[in-house]
């Protein structure tokens, strides 16, 4: 019974003590002129969409939810936003060259497709991501038709 008391309270004061090492929230500034949304002046229905479902993980614009502040699970987060952000990050749309939008958008599609992106435990928490297979549909025809028309 000792043993599991001496557990638990050590368990706490790690807990309570890796609460002082915080995650940097703090988001890069975001230059309109390479932003996606507003570099391909977006229709609304779809700029709204990739707001709410990609634009937290995809973005210089993350909204980090209250649990993001709470380690270990801020570190998480934080680890699934540089993630996102290294294979696509829409605040930087106009920086990548031609190959890469391609292969982005391609990506992008797949993923909606097969319901990979959002992630799953990223629509529990956020309901605005779940996005319906009509909204699915829009985002990829805007993509493909970007794709085709070459307007990327």
């Amino acid at each position: 019974m000792k043993t599991a008391k001496k557990i638990i309270f050590w368990t706490l004061v790690a807990f309570a003590l890796i609460q002082f090492f915080p995650i940097d929230t703090v988001n890069k500034p975001v230059d309109s002129k390479l932003n996606f949304i507003q570099m391909k002046n977006a229709p609304e229905k779809v700029s709204t969409l990739l707001k709410n479902a990609c634009y937290d993980c995809h973005s210089n614009e993350t909204v980090y939810p209250k649990y993001a502040y709470i380690a270990p699970i801020s570190w998480s987060v934080k680890s699934h936003v540089n993630d996102g952000r290294q294979h696509l990050n829409f605040s930087v749309w106009g920086t990548y060259n031609k190959e890469l939008k391609e292969n982005m958008l391609d990506r992008s599609m797949e993923a909606l497709k097969h319901k990979t992106m959002p992630l799953p435990g990223y629509v529990v928490y956020h309901k605005e991501a779940n996005l319906s297979e009509a909204e699915r549909t829009l985002i990829i025809q805007y993509f493909d038709e970007m794709l085709k028309s070459k307007t990327y």
